[in-house]
């Protein structure tokens, strides 16, 4: 936003916008105590205004200095805007929202979403903020924008979460909907435990394509997420059961609607569907694999929708990304997988030949994905096993602990973030995964084109969970210490346990590789 769009605000009134009652608890900073506020400054109670919902953050183009604040409403508002300032400072400016609609093409409703562009933030600064609009309470959080240049932090990871519900059946009586577990709470309250910079989710956010009541699936998701994601960006990635009917060109709709992400895509139906950032010396490539993937596993099959634009653009980040003096990491982020030794989806041909020479080519480190419902990890893996119909990936190294990413990459299944259906249970015993290799040319009797499916020697396997369904990654970056030292990513991957879900160390390991100033 331009600074014409910011205007100036007391820090006694705008600290007085949250109200003592909400602002002591919320903030931890002695707000109680603040003097009252200034009149011009008392939101309007009772006035019947929409609330605020659904408050969560995003990251700008910039990491370093832009925060996108966005929030949902039941219908059209007034003047949304968000306040923000420092913490020591309180609230120094206002930024207007944009407002983004759809209406879900089930149920005909409309979706109203604000969305305000925080800019010329301070690296590595804590904010507070206040989401608001005309006749309504405010909503607040605070946030802690990344570093600039290399840096220590953390950052986390896990995909397929689904909502915490319950609804209407068709009957009109209440109906548990079928993917919804305690473990979708319970790993919200994880991932504040460990309070990292930023979370990636892998895809598979709440599957409100299954849902009879798709928006209200939505608004749970966001009312869970929200403990965590107004506090820090949560930076999704559209999975499959993202893909609604009815909702877009090609499904995406509502997720395009519900996240402002720092997409550079111009063209408007596929905005914000792959997009990268970078956080101190790791630079983060978010895809959407339904374009490159084989699988049939929307509402709509939508193979090559973007008819090879991602890929280039793919193709583009990785090499710019490797060129840098600046850049150490490559992480990954995506839904579908390219290894797998689960008798459940399995991994992807499509993005075995797709992705896989890029990959290697440009040395990317990570690869963190969702869609089995289990977690497992590959050794570091570079080219593919010679003669090999499935492409297998080759794995370059037996290390499992302490790990040369410059070797290879390492792809991790995070898939278990509190879905119904876990798949821990289904791996194959007998050292073998299964490659979908190719789909039909029509849909089957299940309304999904049917797969094909060959097994192979699962020789690049690691590490897999059996007895543990749910849980996440914590990614720790150590930058080292000087130009051309060694710089090392330590992975921990948490299980949430049952019944009560408390967090317990399932492996450690790490990564390192030298400094790319070297």
């Amino acid at each position: 936003m331009s600074e014409s769009s910011k205007h100036t605000v007391t820090r006694r009134g705008a600290l007085g916008l949250l109200g003592a009652g909400a602002a002591a608890p919320l903030l931890g900073t002695g707000i109680a105590n603040a003097a009252p506020q200034s009149a011009a400054f008392v939101p309007s109670i009772g006035t019947g205004a929409t609330p605020v919902q659904g408050l969560h953050l995003t990251f700008g183009r910039d990491p370093a200095r832009q925060m996108v604040v966005s929030w949902i409403t039941d219908g059209s508002v007034a003047r949304p805007r968000v306040l923000y300032g420092t913490l020591d400072g309180g609230f120094g400016a206002i930024t207007p929202a944009d407002t983004r609609t759809y209406v879900d093409g089930t149920s005909g409703r409309t979706v109203w979403v604000h969305h305000a562009e925080l800019d010329r933030l301070r690296p590595g600064t804590e904010y507070i903020y206040a989401a608001q609009h005309d006749g309504a309470t405010p909503d607040a959080g605070t946030f802690r924008t990344a570093p600039s240049g290399r840096s220590a932090f953390t950052f986390t990871s896990f995909g397929d979460q689904s909502a915490p519900q319950v609804t209407w059946n068709a009957a009109g009586g209440v109906g548990l909907d079928a993917n919804s577990t305690p473990a979708t709470k319970d790993i919200v309250t994880g991932i504040e435990t460990v309070a990292p910079l930023f979370h990636l989710l892998n895809g598979d956010l709440c599957y409100a394509n299954l849902d009879l009541d798709r928006v209200r699936t939505w608004n749970n998701f966001f009312t869970n997420n929200t403990r965590s994601a107004r506090y820090r960006p949560w930076m999704p990635a559209a999975g499959n059961h993202e893909i609604e009917k009815q909702n877009g060109a090609i499904g995406l709709g509502a997720y395009q609607a519900y996240f402002e992400l720092p997409s550079t895509e111009t063209d408007a139906e596929l905005a914000g569907l792959w997009y990268g950032f970078t956080v101190g010396a790791v630079r983060v490539i978010v895809l959407q694999n339904d374009d490159n993937c084989l699988q049939d596993g929307g509402d709509v099959y939508v193979n090559g929708y973007s008819g090879g634009r991602q890929l280039a653009w793919l193709k583009k980040e990785l090499a710019a990304a490797r060129a840098s003096r600046d850049i150490d990491w490559i992480v990954v982020a995506m839904h579908q997988v390219m290894i797998s030794t689960s008798d459940a989806n399995g991994a992807d041909l499509g993005l075995r030949e797709k992705y896989g020479p890029l990959f290697d080519e440009y040395g990317v480190d990570l690869v963190l994905c969702g869609h089995e419902h289990d977690y497992e990890r590959s050794l570091a893996v570079r080219g593919v096993v010679s003669g090999s119909e499935t492409l297998t990936p080759n794995p370059v190294s037996t290390a499992t602990d302490n790990i040369d990413a410059t070797h290879g990459t390492v792809h991790m299944i995070l898939g278990g973030g509190g879905v119904s259906g876990t798949t821990n249970g289904s791996f194959f015993k007998d050292g073998t995964g299964k490659v979908l290799t190719a789909v039909s040319a029509k849909a089957g009797p299940t309304g999904k084109r049917v797969p094909t499916y060959v097994r192979e020697q699962a020789v690049w396997s690691a590490v897999r969970d059996l007895d543990h369904p749910y849980g996440f990654a914590a990614f720790t970056v150590d930058p080292g210490r000087h130009r051309g030292d060694t710089t090392t990513m330590h992975v921990t991957y948490y299980n949430v346990n049952k019944p009560s879900g408390e967090l317990s160390v399932f492996e450690r390991f790490s990564l390192h590789r030298r400094r790319a100033d070297g």
